[in-house]
């Protein structure tokens, strides 16, 4: 990630960051609406956490240097739960207790995510929750009323992959994964695609959330007879994953989940252990300028982040954030929570510029995108 960019992140992002357990949240003006956000912005998701919280922000910048909508100024407040549970369960009770929040934002992590199901915080707020950054399949079905997905799901994502690896012949396919909802999502993902081709895993190693102790599931895929291993891993943990198992002499073709920043894979575990790391993604292609939504996204990078580089994540999020503003002007003035779940309901065929969303009444699930990148000699990704 450009220095430069590193160093001034941090200003805008404590800027955003709203100090919650002090009560130090500023009061809403009237011309305000509040849009909350919890992210990884500590820990071993904060670059992505960064790069998620920038994608919203340079759209809402220029919503509201246009005026914002009907008249009202967005304000996107921002807090750290650092890829933590119950940091996450209590930050977003505290946003939605306060009454002039009327949507979530951009949150991280399956198991995250899933608590706020489980102890009803979504339900009890209800708010809608937009572009959430996980895949994971217990977010999708059951039917749950309040997440709007932007992305893919890891089934559809896991599904892609392994449809590419036996269309080159590789049978034997092994995982990586993190132990918790996140990472048994995307390995019964993959267990589901293998068995609609008559297959069975060669071996499947775990490592525990919030570490990058992979040791001893690089010590188990070595020693098995993968072709290929899909890693349902984050940035740190993947790195750590892909360096050793290459220094070690693993020969495998090693794939990621969609939700790593392959600049900090390059970064961490070398270029040439990184060379030719497969990595699904969940939108299109965000580097050549070749779609209108694109260009746009591009275009408002350039204008509120002239250092920050191009990265799925933020163009995944800065989707996201198309797609809630969207909704906040189908709400009309003085927008509600209920008000904006209906709006989004009513998206059922949106062009953001190029890509189709679409959400109903019994359809959360905005897009099934998925294609596959690799990083290439140089350490950028190529199609």
């Amino acid at each position: 990630m450009n220095p430069r960019w590193t160093s001034r992140v941090a200003g805008w992002i404590a800027a955003l960051v709203c100090g919650l357990g002090a009560g130090l949240a500023p009061a809403a003006r009237a011309d305000e609406i509040v849009i909350a956000q919890v992210a990884p912005l500590s820990g071993v998701l904060a670059t992505t956490g960064a790069q998620m919280v920038l994608g919203g922000k340079i759209y809402f910048d220029w919503v509201n240097e246009r005026g914002g909508i009907h008249g009202a100024t967005l304000r996107q407040e921002v807090a750290d739960d650092g890829y933590r549970v119950d940091d996450t369960v209590r930050l977003t009770r505290e946003m939605l207790a306060r009454p002039e929040v009327v949507a979530l934002y951009g949150f991280a992590g399956t198991a995250n995510i899933t608590q706020l199901l489980a102890d009803g915080v979504l339900a009890q707020g209800g708010a809608a929750l937009v572009a959430p950054y996980t895949g994971g399949e217990s977010l999708r079905s059951p039917f749950n009323p309040w997440i709007f997905h932007v992305r893919a799901g890891y089934v559809d994502e896991t599904e892609h992959m392994v449809q590419q690896l036996t269309t080159l012949g590789m049978k034997r396919v092994g995982v990586m994964y993190q132990d918790d909802g996140f990472g048994k999502a995307g390995l019964a993902g993959v267990e589901v695609a293998l068995a609609k081709r008559d297959l069975k895993l060669a071996v499947s190693a775990g490592y525990e959330r919030n570490t990058d102790k992979v040791d001893d599931a690089v010590k188990a895929i070595k020693a098995s007879d993968a072709q290929a291993v899909i890693m349902i891993a984050v940035n740190k943990p993947a790195a750590a994953f892909i360096q050793r198992y290459r220094e070690q002499g693993g020969g495998a073709q090693l794939y990621n989940i969609s939700v790593v920043d392959p600049t900090e894979l390059v970064k961490l575990a070398g270029l040439k252990n990184a060379h030719g790391l497969g990595i699904s993604q969940v939108v299109p292609y965000p580097y050549r300028p070749s779609l209108p939504v694109v260009r746009e996204y591009q275009a408002l990078l350039k204008k509120y982040a002239p250092d920050a580089e191009v990265t799925y994540t933020s163009f995944e999020q800065f989707l996201g954030a198309k797609v809630l503003v969207e909704a906040l002007r189908r709400a009309g003035p003085a927008p509600t929570r209920a008000k904006v779940v209906k709006a989004l309901e009513s998206m059922q065929s949106y062009d953001l510029g190029g890509i189709t969303l679409g959400y109903s009444p019994t359809n959360r699930v905005g897009s099934r995108y998925v294609e596959v990148t690799v990083i290439g000699a140089n350490g950028r990704l190529m199609k």
